[in-house]
């Protein structure tokens, strides 16, 4: 039985690597601009600092557009298996069995899979 209700080909996975590529270009974007609000917030925890404004509304949307392009991965069961790397897992089959084609941002082009179980220490190459 199918761990995964959806399963990509090579080429269908090779055809959303345009826009998995914009995805994770914007969570880095929105990630460092988490990262800048939250050294402001440590520094403002202090008794009686205003903390709304322009950086709270920033902290708040900059949230929500991370769950909004997480929420695309997840729609499509595609993995997000390690933000900093760009590592990137599509459900798949090969030769019957359910593996996962394997990407990692820099990457050219989908060249590896690996066992559902095995993760990226298991890679191999198509």
């Amino acid at each position: 039985m199918a761990v995964f209700k959806k399963h990509y080909t090579r080429e269908e996975a090779r055809q959303l690597l345009p826009q998995v590529r914009q995805w994770l270009a914007e969570l880095d974007e929105l990630r460092r601009t988490l990262h800048d609000c939250e050294e402001y917030l440590a520094k403002a925890m202090t008794p009686g600092e205003d903390l709304g404004g322009d950086r709270i509304n920033r902290y708040v949307k900059s949230l929500a557009g991370v769950k909004e392009i997480l929420v695309r991965f997840q729609n499509r069961e595609i993995q997000l298996k390690d933000l900093d790397r760009g590592l990137i897992d599509f459900p798949s089959y090969i030769g019957g069995k359910e593996v996962f084609l394997c990407w990692e941002k820099g990457e050219d082009d989908i060249e590896f899979w690996h066992d559902l179980t095995t993760g990226y220490a298991g890679r191999e190459r198509l």
